[in-house]
C-alpha cells in the first residue's frame, strides 16, 4: 500500500484536503506521520470514540514552553473541565442564545448598511468578522471602542494554533506568545476591577463573583476563560459564515434554492457545518497505550482527529461529498464531541444563520469581485479564507 504523503502544512491539501482524507479513510485510517510526532485519525467512528472517551483521551496539551498560567478550559479534562465549563454554559443555553437573536438580527443589518453602500467589499471585514466579535464582546462586557484592539489579539493568539503539536516552537515565537498572553491579562484585569467596583448584567460580572466566591474560580482561571471565551466566540463563527457564502456561490443550485425560500436557512448551515467545517481539527493526548483501528497507540501520544475527514466519511453520510442543503443527518462533528462540545454552537449557529438570511434579504445578487485563489487560514485547525472580495447588488 503506497505511503499516504501528507502533509498538514502543504498548502495545496489545506485548500482541498477532501480527495486525501478520502484516501487515507480507505487505505491509512490511522497513520503515524513520518515527520512530526502524532498520529492521524480519519474514519467517523474512531474520531468520535476518541472525542468521547476523556478518560483515555485527554485534552491536557500542557508543554515545557507554555506560559506559566493555568491550562484554558478546553485545555482541560473533567472534573476541573466540568467545574470551569460549569461556571459560564448558562450563558450559552438555547433559551439565552435565542433571546439573543434581535440584536444579532439588528447588528447584521447594521452591517449591511454600510456594506451595501460600497457595492464592493471584503466580507470578512464587512460582515463574518465584525458581527461576531460584536456580539461576544456585548456578551462578555467588553467597551465597543475595544474590539478592534481585542480582534487584533485573537488573531494573533490563533495563527499559530495547532502548531505546537507538530513543531517545537521557536524562543522568538514563545517570547510574541507570551507578551500576547501579558497583554491580554492585563487588559481583562482592568476590566475586572471595574466589575468589582460596579457590577452588570454582564458575563464578566457574573465571573468576577465566582471568582470572589473564591473555590469556584481563580483569578488566573477567570482571565484564562475571559481570553478563551474572546477568541473562540469569534474565530469559529468569522469561518462558517466566510464558508457558508464560498460553498453556496460554489453551488449555484443551492443559492438559487435557498434564496427562495428561507427555511432552508438553519439546514444550510449545518450542511456547511459538515462538507466546509471551519475546525478541521481536534487533537488528544493518550493517557495510556491503547489501540485505534488495530494501530498500537503509546502512552502520552498525541493524535489529531480529523473532522473535516469525519464528516465526509461515506460510512456514516450518505453522498459524503454532495453539498445538500436539504439533508437532515447531522450527525456532524463539526463542534466536537463528547465533553468538550463547542460552548457557543448555539450561538454560532444563530449568529450563521441571521448573518445568511439577512444577506440574502439584502442583496438581489453577490459575487466574487476577483478571480483566482484567495488567501487561508494561517492555522491549520482552521479551514476558511481571511479575505472575500464579494461585489454586492442591492435586493429591489
Amino acid at each position: 500500500m503506497a505511503e499516504l504523503g501528507f502533509d498538514p502544512f502543504d498548502e495545496a491539501t489545506r485548500r482541498d484536503p477532501f480527495p486525501l482524507y478520502a484516501r487515507a479513510r480507505r487505505e491509512h485510517p490511522v497513520w503515524a506521520h513520518p515527520n512530526f510526532p502524532v498520529v492521524s485519525i480519519f474514519r467517523y467512528a474512531d474520531v468520535q470514540a476518541v472525542l468521547k472517551d476523556h478518560a483515555t483521551w485527554s485534552s491536557d496539551f500542557r508543554f515545557d514552553f507554555d506560559v506559566d498560567v493555568p491550562p484554558s478550559m478546553i485545555a482541560t479534562d473533567p472534573p476541573v473541565h466540568t467545574r470551569l465549563r460549569g461556571l459560564v454554559i448558562q450563558a450559552f443555553t438555547p433559551r439565552r442564545v435565542r433571546a439573543l437573536a434581535p440584536r444579532i438580527t439588528a447588528i447584521a443589518h447594521e452591517l449591511m448598511d454600510a456594506a451595501l453602500a460600497q457595492g464592493r467589499v471584503d466580507l470578512v471585514q464587512a460582515l463574518t468578522y465584525p458581527l461576531p466579535v460584536i456580539v461576544i464582546a456585548e456578551l462578555i462586557g467588553i467597551p465597543a471602542a475595544d474590539r478592534a484592539l481585542l480582534k487584533g489579539w485573537s488573531d494573533q493568539a490563533v495563527a499559530n494554533l495547532g502548531l505546537a503539536l507538530l513543531v517545537p516552537p521557536t524562543p522568538e515565537r514563545i517570547a510574541r506568545q507570551t507578551r500576547l498572553v501579558n497583554e491580554m491579562r492585563a487588559y481583562f484585569a482592568r476590566l475586572v476591577d471595574e466589575r468589582r467596583a460596579d457590577p452588570r448584567d454582564d458575563l464578566l460580572t457574573g465571573l468576577v463573583q465566582a471568582e470572589h466566591e473564591g473555590s469556584r474560580l481563580s483569578f488566573d482561571e477567570m482571565l484564562q476563560m475571559l481570553v478563551l471565551l474572546l477568541v473562540a466566540g469569534n474565530e469559529t463563527t468569522t469561518t462558517l459564515i466566510g464558508n457558508t457564502v464560498l460553498t453556496l456561490l460554489a453551488h449555484p443550485d443551492a443559492l438559487d434554492a435557498v434564496r427562495a425560500d428561507p427555511a432552508l436557512v438553519p439546514g444550510t448551515i449545518e450542511e456547511v457545518l459538515r462538507f466546509a467545517s471551519p475546525v478541521q481539527l481536534d487533537p488528544r493526548r493518550a493517557t495510556r497505550r491503547v489501540e485505534v483501528g488495530g494501530v498500537p497507540i503509546a502512552e502520552n501520544q498525541i493524535v489529531l482527529g480529523w473532522i473535516g475527514s469525519a464528516n465526509r466519511d461515506e460510512a456514516v453520510f450518505e453522498r459524503a461529498d454532495v453539498f445538500d442543503p436539504t439533508r437532515t443527518d447531522d450527525r456532524h462533528l463539526a463542534f466536537g464531541f463528547g465533553p468538550h462540545f463547542c460552548l457557543g454552537a448555539s450561538l454560532a449557529r444563530l449568529e450563521a444563520q441571521v448573518a445568511l438570511q439577512v444577506l440574502l434579504e439584502r442583496t438581489r445578487v453577490f459575487r466574487l469581485a476577483e478571480e483566482g485563489p484567495l488567501p487561508i487560514h494561517p492555522s491549520i485547525v482552521f479551514r476558511g479564507v481571511t479575505r472575500l472580495p464579494l461585489v454586492l447588488e442591492r435586493a429591489a
